[in-house]
């Protein structure tokens, strides 16, 4: 078990550290910006933290993918980045659609509010919903690794 949480620290704790930059930044960018926009605010830091934490890991997904091609003497191709892509999907989908349009900016529009300090609200709301994210994406990721990131010469 050790392992395997290794493992998933390797794959999402980056992610998660740019997740946290980038959702501060977005959220805060926009009070900033619209005052009294909490909505949009919550949304904003959602989304932010969304893009930073994919763009990481698919970042990652493509250059291992490259890595173990070009070991084998292949190319990557636009094929191969779909690949990558689908089981990005596969792993996050379910979990992300209920975290981007419900939990997450839910959590960060009502937590700042609550507890008083909008800082300290969103970094509430972050943790409380990466429990519910996390758990359905690292099933979702186990269950992939031996169909969708199998990839030409490996």
């Amino acid at each position: 078990m050790k392992a395997k949480i290794r493992e998933w620290a390797r794959r999402y704790l980056p992610a998660e550290v740019l997740s946290v930059v980038a959702t501060l930044a977005g959220a805060g960018l926009t009070w900033h910006l619209f005052p009294g926009q909490e909505l949009r605010a919550a949304l904003a830091g959602t989304w932010a933290g969304n893009v930073a934490y994919f763009g990481w890991l698919l970042g990652q997904d493509v250059r291992q993918t490259r890595r173990h091609l070009r070991a084998a003497g292949r190319r990557y191709t636009r094929r191969t980045f779909g690949q990558n892509v689908r089981a990005l999907a596969v792993e996050f989908g379910p979990a992300e659609v209920l975290d981007s349009l419900l939990i997450r900016p839910a959590l960060m529009y009502w937590l700042p509010r609550l507890v008083g300090s909008r800082s300290g609200g969103i970094l509430l709301a972050k943790l409380l919903a990466d429990v519910t994210f996390y758990v359905p994406a690292i099933i979702s990721y186990e269950l992939s690794k031996k169909r969708l990131r199998r990839f030409e010469g490996e």
